[in-house]
């Protein structure tokens, strides 16, 4: 992160909209963030209601302008960044009273952090100068959370200029939105999520602030959010040939986690983390060394010996058990709590209807769908007013939506430019396509349900705060995207931002009457389920490859579950009776693996279903 953070949890990217603005929200309490920085229209109408809400004047950067789209988020990050250090800055300038802001960023902490233990310490002081001094202190010790950002690395369209001519290759979406973190004002990280993009890689050298100084300290990093280990050492070494150093690695767990889901070949995060836990000297000294010698080589300053380089892990954590165990026992830095946040109004951007809608759902109401036009699975919500509308649409016979965006646009199939799989202009061409030909009717319609499953995540990630703030709505189009991993089943209400920080940290518990397995197993029964519907479309559709494919994942799944089995008795804070049930849980999952056979190519075979 770009500063030392207060805290041991951080607030991932939530959506384009829902964290937009969370820094605003949370960084003076030491809580760090990561902001959207892909929807440069939706950011430029924030910079425009901040600037309203504070004070500051507000000139518009318009599409006619040249480097529009780095401009609008350098300064909308700018501005961020100038009202958290103003927020800062009052915060410092209060007395310790109870009750005002300034207490509650220190009643926030974590009971074992030295400011809070300080703080504590301090209330039991008599008034008197060795108690100015501790509260001097404690102010001087305080710091923000992190204005961090995020970029879907491959969601990265090239443009056109207004005369129709293509731009030079910077003018890409990826890259125009990392030059405009990379010349903002802000100390934080850019988050480089959803693989591995060789042009924005590259383009990361054309800016010093990534690059150690004089002190071997570097005023930007770089967060690689990463699936396994063999992922993170090998965009580590790409980024490393480069001198660009990789500040922390953000293990998510592939399936339990929300927004884009990028399922593992059946690698259960346990093992995942067990594997960086071993490995983590090995990755860091051979990165820090390929890092020094190109810096070298290219004249840069080098990194001292010391250089931090986090690990933390994100996705499905839903208990202060779950978060400690995996601080202590895989010796991570941090934590992220994501999809909770939602249910916290001072922390992220829901409106009331879609609020209500997630603080009443069910468990059936979460489930992963083909929503999203980027062809990779996307936790989606049924109750959504943006899946009702996809619904609608289809009955009406016009399925699809208007495309004004286009950040997702990325097939040609049909049409010399790219345009979106959700848009009503490729799904009418596809399914006329798919209704002329001779496929059997079954295997038709279900590519036909297919398509018609995507939807607009442009405009449907971005109105909740128009909503929620009473702004003029994008293209006056109303339907709220929502897309919560499954562990938000295991919360109900509307909690605050108090709340929320001590259920993490253990002070009190939200957790709802629902069930609630370990996060482990919890995600564990994704991937069986995963494999479940990879193997009915196998049987439908068998080949070499498949088979290869799915008996390999299906090996790691129970590779996994073995994993756990050795692992429970070390979570030494668990119940016997919680231990008993993890337990159970593994076999019923091992004998379902068991049960259910992957039939060879050519054998006909039924496979039990979802």
């Amino acid at each position: 992160m770009g500063t030392s953070s207060a805290h041991t949890f951080h607030i991932p990217v939530l959506g384009l909209c829902y964290s937009i603005d969370s820094p605003v929200k949370v960084a003076r309490y030491g809580i760090s963030s990561v902001v959207s920085v892909m929807e440069d229209e939706l950011i430029e109408k924030m910079r425009e209601y901040y600037c309203g809400r504070f004070d500051e004047e507000f000139i518009a950067i318009t599409v006619k302008d040249e480097d529009y789209r780095a401009r609008r988020i350098t300064a909308y990050l700018n501005l961020l960044d100038r009202i958290v250090q103003r927020q800062m800055a009052e915060l410092k300038s209060l007395p310790f009273e109870p009750g005002n802001e300034l207490t509650k960023y220190f009643e926030l902490l974590p009971d074992t952090s030295p400011l809070a233990v300080g703080f504590h310490e301090m209330l039991q002081m008599p008034d008197g100068s060795d108690k100015k001094a501790l509260q001097l202190k404690l102010k001087r010790d305080m710091v923000v959370g992190s204005i961090d950002a995020n970029i879907l690395a491959k969601a990265d369209n090239l443009n056109y200029g207004n005369d129709g001519s293509p731009l030079p290759p910077e003018f890409s979406d990826a890259l125009a939105a990392f030059r405009g973190f990379a010349l903002s004002t802000v100390n934080g990280a850019m988050v480089l999520s959803a693989g591995y993009n060789p042009r924005l890689y590259n383009y990361i050298e054309a800016f010093q602030d990534f690059f150690p100084d004089a002190a071997g300290k570097m005023r930007k990093q770089i967060i690689l959010k990463v699936s396994d280990y063999r992922s993170a050492l090998i965009q580590g070494k790409l980024l490393a040939k480069k001198g660009v150093w990789v500040s922390e690695f953000r293990i998510e767990s592939g399936l339990n986690c929300g927004g884009h889901a990028f399922p593992t070949e059946g690698h259960l995060l346990g093992p995942i983390l067990e594997e960086f836990k071993n490995k983590r000297q090995e990755l860091y000294s051979e990165l820090l060394v390929m890092c020094n010698a190109a810096n070298i080589e290219k004249g840069r300053n080098s990194m001292p010996d010391n250089t931090p380089m986090r690990v933390t892990v994100q996705g499905g954590i839903g208990t202060a058990n779950e978060d400690n165990f995996l601080m202590e026992y895989y010796q991570l830095d941090g934590t992220g709590w994501g999809s909770p946040f939602l249910l916290v109004p001072e922390a992220t951007n829901v409106d009331d209807k879609a609020l209500h809608l997630l603080a009443t759902a069910q468990k059936d109401d979460y489930f992963l769908s083909h929503a999203s036009p980027l062809g990779i699975p996307f936790h989606n919500f049924r109750k959504s007013t943006s899946e009702i509308q996809r619904q609608e649409r289809v009955v009406k016979g016009r399925p699809g939506s208007p495309c004004y965006k286009k950040f997702l646009a990325s097939d040609t199939e049909f049409t010399q430019f790219p345009i979106c799989t959700a848009s009503r202009q490729y799904q009418a061409l596809k399914i006329k396509q798919l209704n002329d030909s001779d496929m059997p009717d079954e295997q038709k319609n279900r590519a036909i349900d297919k398509v018609m499953a995507k939807e607009c995540l442009c405009e449907g990630l971005s109105a909740s705060v128009f909503i929620k703030e009473g702004m003029p709505l994008s293209h006056k189009l109303t339907a709220v995207a929502l897309c919560p991993g499954p562990n938000l089943a295991y919360f109900s209400g509307v909690f605050t931002l108090q709340q929320m920080v001590d259920h993490i940290y253990g002070r009190v518990s939200l957790l709802n009457d629902v069930p609630r397995p370990n996060m482990f197993i919890n995600e564990a029964r994704l991937y069986v389920a995963h494999l479940k519907n990879a193997v009915t479309g196998y049987c439908r559709e068998q080949s070499v490859k498949q088979y290869k494919y799915l008996q390999g994942f299906r090996s790691n799944v129970m590779s996994g579950l073995s994993y756990y089995e050795q692992l429970c008795g070390k979570m030494k804070n668990e119940t016997e009776q919680y231990i008993a049930k993890f337990q159970a849980d593994l076999e019923d999952m091992k004998h379902e693996l068991l049960a259910n056979l992957i039939p060879e190519p050519g054998v006909a075979l039924e496979f039990a279903a979802v």
